[in-house]
């Protein structure tokens, strides 16, 4: 290999007059040049050598000079089945749930028991609450159990049972902002304790209420049945425990939490807790992944490590999910917010597309998923149970915890403050080796430096080119209505938006390679863009350290091992070229981070893919779905970028990613892949919300202004109704919803204030509803305060759910409230929003408003609504709803209930 000492500008002038015909021309390995230099070293930048003519390039597949050019093909196929052996394992290391021949011995978590629990359960139906199947069979039978568990108990401990029913409200920052009013509702309360007693308490909490129209088999009724089979072993157990363990099943946390909120602030039980562990669900069955932690409170990171039989967790899962990212809730706010108490957040995440609907059956979930579970629940609970830092957990309070699994084998966990030193360790040894190559003498780094700063900006401009290759097909493939195409087949996306991606990050290295890069060495500029990539990702390692987020461990390791595996290849490279040997070796050093990567990145699949198809109107999916398969190319294709430049040529990669992207977007225009699907082993269904509703429109006399009634549908993913007019054509454009501009939330009955992701919405004609129970609301009292302000006391009596809402009009403010905190919160758009509900026989609701005015307008100074919500029982049917559910395709998942709505002026 000759080292020119001319700068790469003489070199490209004059590589006009210097043109080769054919091989027999090009540089030899030890032919003399002008002023020759030795090469660089591993650590140097060395100058480019003229490797081929203006005529030749990347893509056209030139000659090699030396002969030291990488096959093309060879390189293909060996990055090619690397990947598919990293995913292969991925996917071997999430099938394995437990280990064989572990359950149903003595002292053991039996899952053929608790699965009997969760039969049971399920069999039950819906358990909304207020409902009869919620507040007395379910509780009945687990008061059942319990008493039989409690029979069969060592003497060694004793249980204590309490039924508790709660009256509260709080606000909440969740869904925009909203307040919450609970009454009357169930929480079945357990304490297993030394038999003298004890003075502190691990809590583990699950729930047994369930959504509507779903059998809540995962969410949450596997948890409860986990949690039976855990008390029953711990009450056998002939270990002492030194602390107690309360088991909280709570029977409201599908209504935004209310149930964990009643427990932890008015349960007398409540103040001897000192850590959690909260039981969930944002999918059906596999692994339960540790997504929460703390706040703070490292030793609960060091108890899950210690004591779980089979780890996975992720620092990364909660950071994503404490971001907001994510439009989703559990009891572990709760705790830490209003019980100020440390805890872990447990949720199970595969097959998230049948969460909430009525797939989600007890048959669903295999025996092995409960087991691992089981087995990591009681681990962890009876090592806090008998942890001797339980009682001083907040001498332990401070710091936080980096913690990740290692394809659930063992947990790797460390603070927070070890990690900064461990990534400033690998910033400093990044800086270290670039710098040597940047800051050597002018005369001998001046061709690398501008090389290197070239290298960074074409690298950025391939990843923000393939950015927007990827967004303006997903905005295509919008427009023309055939969005979600990949919802029931994920690897469409691939086809369409990956190899978009890839081909064209590979397409602008191309270019550079040819039009730029025309006289440099393939080994030079191999080296270049490894160092370019390397210097990104420290980039960034240092933005995530600077931060302060745990989840820059993950760009430590995709600087640290890559710099390893440069410094151990590199001298192979120089000497041999680009051959087997070297290509085996690099891939070798890569094999931790980009097995990690996609571990990761199965992660995020599985999860935001099923979420996706239940955003609502408002995010385009394909657009999520194509940013984020964007950034994953990015990442995994920065460390084989230099790949591109060894290789002889990329015309017949290029030619096949462009044809499987170009072959799968003519399919997906077609409507090849319809995005949903109603098989019985993997249903992926659209959800539909269908309520019918009579609304009451009243003036500022009283006098009813309006009154209408339909069937109000709303659909939850971004295609609408499209796919739904061609089965049931009377569902179109024509009966789109309008907005009421004068009426809070657009006059129409939000169960949530979920009414910025949803705007598309359709209103069928139908005839009145007459709810055998039906709402009341009237004014109790309108008082003049002395503090200028005008009080409105109000009663509603109805069913076990309601929404009140509430609009102040121009020159009027709402100042406070007898809900929540005494303080109104608003919800996105300016309106006030509460949710309501209560388990049975619940008195009515008497609640007041305050509301400033500054000028008497003659619109009247607020306008309130409340709806009603039938959402069990008979009233929750009628004829029409039963009728028009019926034609929908199988397909799709509607949840209905019939509805009132009502609305006043003051």
């Amino acid at each position: 290999m000759e080292w020119g000492s001319e700068s790469a500008a003489v070199r490209r002038h004059r590589v006009g007059g210097e043109r080769r015909e054919g091989p027999a021309a090009a540089p030899q390995p030890g032919r003399a040049a002008p002023a020759p230099e030795p090469p660089a070293d591993a650590c140097g930048g060395g100058a480019r050598t003229r490797k081929r003519s203006a005529g030749s390039g990347g893509g056209g597949g030139a000659s090699r000079g030396s002969g030291t050019g990488l096959s093309e093909a060879r390189a293909a196929l060996a990055l090619a089945l690397y990947l598919l052996v990293l995913r292969a394992l991925v996917q071997l290391s999430l099938q394995q749930l437990v280990l064989r021949g572990a359950a149903g011995r003595h002292g053991e978590f039996d899952a053929r028991q608790a699965r009997e629990y969760l039969e049971h359960i399920t069999s039950i139906g819906p358990r909304t609450t207020g409902s009869p199947e919620n507040e007395i069979v379910t509780v009945r039978y687990l008061l059942e159990q319990i008493k039989l568990i409690e029979a069969q108990s060592n003497s060694l401990h004793r249980i204590s049972v309490d039924v508790q029913r709660p009256t509260g409200s709080f606000s909440i920052d969740f869904l925009g902002g909203f307040t919450s009013y609970y009454d009357n509702i169930t929480n079945v309360v357990v304490k297993l304790e030394p038999r003298d007693g004890a003075q502190h308490a691990v809590l583990a909490n699950c729930h047994f209420d369930s959504v509507a129209n779903s059998p809540g088999a995962s969410d949450d009724a596997v948890s409860c049945s986990v949690m039976l089979e855990v008390l029953r072993v711990l009450s056998v157990s002939s270990e002492a425990l030194h602390h107690a363990v309360i088991f909280l099943f709570n029977g409201a946390e599908e209504n935004v939490l209310q149930a964990s909120h009643g427990f932890i602030t008015q349960h007398p039980w409540a103040s001897l807790i000192r850590a959690f562990i909260n039981l969930e669900a944002a999918g059906v069955g596999g692994k339960e992944l540790v997504f929460q932690t703390g706040p703070e409170n490292p030793w609960l990171v060091q108890a899950y490590v210690s004591a779980a039989k089979h780890p996975f967790a992720s620092v990364v899962a909660q950071e994503v999910f404490q971001s907001g990212i994510i439009p989703s809730d559990t009891d572990f706010r709760i705790y830490r917010d209003f019980g100020n108490i440390p805890g872990i957040d447990l949720a199970f995440i595969e097959n998230g597309y049948i969460y909430h609907t009525k797939y989600d059956t007890a048959d669903r979930i295999l025996t092995d998923s409960i087991q691992r579970a089981g087995d990591n629940i009681l681990a962890v609970l009876k090592y806090l149970a008998t942890s001797d830092m339980l009682p001083s957990s907040s001498k332990y309070r401070h710091g936080n915890m980096v913690f990740f699994d290692v394809l659930g084998l063992c947990v790797i966990a460390y603070p927070s403050r070890v990690g900064v030193i461990l990534n400033c360790m690998v910033v400093t040894a990044v800086a270290l080796y670039l710098g040597r190559k940047l800051l050597r003498p002018k005369h001998k780094t001046d061709t690398y430096r501008k090389d290197f700063f070239c290298a960074l900006g074409i690298t950025l401009i391939s990843w923000f080119t393939s950015l927007v290759t990827v967004l303006i097909l997903a905005v295509f493939v919008s427009l023309i209505g055939q969005s979600l195409s990949w919802y029931s087949h994920f690897y469409v996306s691939v086809c369409l938006y990956g190899t978009a991606a890839v081909a064209k990050i590979i397409l602008i290295h191309t270019l550079a390679k040819k039009f730029y890069y025309v006289n440099a060495s393939d080994r030079y500029l191999g080296e270049v863009f490894f160092d370019t990539s390397l210097c990104v990702h420290c980039v960034s390692l240092t933005a995530l350290t600077y931060r302060g987020l745990c989840s820059a461990f993950i760009s430590a390791v995709w600087v640290a091992f890559p710099l390893l595996t440069k410094l151990c290849v590199h001298k192979d490279l120089k000497q041999h070229g680009a051959r087997g040997k070297f290509i085996a070796f690099y891939l070798l050093g890569m094999f931790i981070p980009y097995l990690y990567a996609l571990y990761l990145i199965w992660a995020v699949f599985e999860m935001f893919t099923p979420i996706l198809g239940r955003s609502g109107s408002e995010i385009p999916p394909d657009v999520v779905l194509a940013s984020l398969l964007a950034g994953c190319t990015m990442t995994l294709s920065s460390y084989f970028i230099s790949f591109v430049y060894l290789a002889e040529s990329t015309r017949k990669t290029l030619l096949a990613l462009t044809t499987v992207c170009a072959v799968t977007l003519l399919l997906v225009c077609g409507g090849a892949f319809f995005p949903y699907s109603s098989q019985p082993a993997s249903p992926k269904p659209k959800r539909v919300f269908l309520q019918h509703v009579t609304r009451t429109f009243h003036g500022l006399d009283g006098n009813v202004t309006k009154r209408d009634s339909g069937i109000w549908i709303n659909g939850f993913d971004y295609t609408g109704m499209s796919h739904i007019t061609p089965h049931i054509p009377e569902i179109n454009d024509t009966i789109r919803a309008h907005c009421e501009e004068d009426a809070p939330l657009c006059g129409f009955p939000w169960y949530l204030p979920v009414h910025f992701l949803i705007r598309k919405n359709w209103y069928l004609p139908a005839p009145e509803v007459s709810p055998g129970d039906p709402a009341h609301f009237r004014l109790v009292s309108k008082e003049q305060t002395p503090w200028d302000s005008v009080k409105l006391t109000f009663e509603a009596t109805g069913p076990s759910h309601m929404s009140f809402y509430v609009r102040t009009h121009k020159g009027s403010t709402l100042s406070q409230w007898s809900l929540g905190n005494g303080t109104p919160v608003t919800s996105k758009g300016g309106d006030y929003f509460v949710f309501y509900s209560h388990g049975l026989q619940a008195s009515a609701w008497r609640f007041w408003i305050e509301v400033q005015v500054s000028e008497e307008r003659p619109e009247g100074m607020v306008t309130v609504a409340i709806a009603a919500h039938y959402l069990s029982g008979e009233d929750k049917k009628s004829s029409e709803l039963d009728a028009l559910r019926e034609k929908f395709p199988d397909w799709t998942f509607p949840s209905a209930w019939v509805c009132t709505y009502s609305l006043f002026v003051f």
